[in-house]
């Protein structure tokens, strides 16, 4: 992201729906939902809509194809680019459930 994230809040409240809105390409190429569950003192439940229209809600989703989880401070550092997302996975600080291609392609939406 070209502004740092100040928290995890401001990620899906503020920067991942304007990635929805500037990269309406990206959102329909991916067609999916993907489910966030960040845990720690600032995370939450956040689902991300990537079909046409998409949109981020607070809460979980019904049936998401990729499920994301994350502490908030490895998410945070992920998101600001201080954390590689392969690395962090392979480290066992980011867990994937579900469509594997769907989490790499997350890279586009959040980069």
């Amino acid at each position: 992201m070209a502004e740092q994230a100040a928290n995890v809040r401001d990620v899906f409240e503020r920067h991942m729906p304007e990635r929805l809105r500037t990269k309406p390409d990206l959102v329909t190429k991916i067609n999916a939902v993907y489910q966030f569950n960040i845990s720690g003192p600032t995370g939450g439940q956040w689902s991300v809509d990537c079909t046409p229209g998409g949109q981020v809600s607070a809460g979980t989703a019904a049936s998401p194809r990729c499920t994301v989880a994350c502490s908030d401070s490895d998410f945070l550092a992920i998101v600001n680019g201080k954390l590689n997302a392969q690395m962090a996975f392979m480290m066992g600080k980011l867990k994937i459930q579900g469509d594997m291609g769907l989490a790499l392609k997350l890279a586009q939406l959040l980069g």
